[in-house]
């Protein structure tokens, strides 16, 4: 049986205003009967046009402009001061008492985990939880869309952030063939190997790491794959129970993907925040190529 469902069902043996126990992922059923839960606060992660053309009732919108920032030497989507943050999400009505659902607006799956992901640094990972497929999936059911804006009244909200789920080159540096920590490559198989480049100075990936392309994490539907799968997604990776684990991609946004499935698994998980786009840049940082994807 599919998470989803058991997250359903935690959901009603729990009660209203509650997430589902110890989840992160909900069904679009679980938030259908939660729509009028005033302590749950439901994000849409998209552009103003998606949000305009139809979202979820009560739902507010959040771009990444609004949580990101643009880095030294031009590193696209690295976190922003934590002062930042704080505004964007009380400005968007999430306060000390919410509870955050996380809704893609649009078939873009990374957009939503890293906002996860930096709500998760933000140290309110523990009070937020990822629609499972989105808005394409509760618009494909036939559920409720409205065109509203609600209104938002700002309260307080208190972070509590936690700098170590971000690493940097330095740090990745001085683990590469340590056997306690696995570093994942969220990128395609092209790019992983070194046969395209993309828009990289580089081609080809960080020494030792393992090829799990996002995409692999969930079904046409863009729904998670169950606990088991993603288990043995990280386990063929050689991300076994008790190693740390790091995910980075292009910029830092595919890699949230995984970052959030290791942690739908509860295992320590860190993010390469200026991932390829950075280490490549460094000509004194180690490259590989590969003939085959390792995994």
């Amino acid at each position: 049986m599919k998470h989803r469902f058991l997250f359903a069902a935690l959901a009603a043996a729990f009660g209203a205003a509650r997430l589902p126990a110890a989840s992160t992922l909900v069904s679009t059923e679980w938030l259908a009967g939660h729509l009028d839960d005033s302590s749950i606060v439901v994000l849409h992660v998209g552009a103003q046009a998606d949000y305009d053309a139809g979202h979820i009732p009560g739902a507010r919108l959040l771009t990444l402009a609004s949580i990101s920032v643009n880095g030294e030497d031009d590193l696209r989507v690295e976190l922003p001061p934590v002062e930042q943050l704080r505004l964007a999400f009380a400005g968007a009505g999430v306060t000390d008492q919410s509870r955050i659902v996380l809704c893609a607006g649009t078939d873009s799956v990374p957009a939503a985990t890293r906002v996860f992901f930096t709500l998760d640094y933000a140290g309110l990972g523990d009070r937020t939880a990822l629609l499972d497929g989105g808005l394409p999936l509760w618009r494909s059911e036939g559920r409720p869309l409205s065109t509203e804006t609600p209104a938002v009244k700002p309260g307080a909200l208190t972070l509590r952030p936690r700098p170590e789920l971000a690493v940097y080159a330095g740090w990745l540096r001085g683990r590469l063939g340590d056997g306690g920590t696995v570093i994942l490559d969220t990128r395609a198989p092209e790019y992983y190997t070194g046969a395209s480049a993309g828009m990289m100075p580089r081609a080809g990936h960080i020494p030792g790491a393992r090829n799990i392309p996002f995409t692999a994490t969930f079904d046409e539907q863009r729904r998670f794959h169950s606990l088991d799968e993603l288990r043995r997604l990280l386990a063929v990776a050689g991300a076994q129970e008790g190693k740390t684990l790091v995910s980075y991609c292009h910029i830092g946004m595919q890699a949230t993907v995984v970052y959030f499935a290791a942690r739908l698994l509860g295992r320590d998980v860190r993010l390469y925040d200026g991932s390829f786009q950075d280490w490549s840049r460094r000509a004194e940082l180690p490259v590989e190529t590969s003939a085959v994807p390792a995994n």
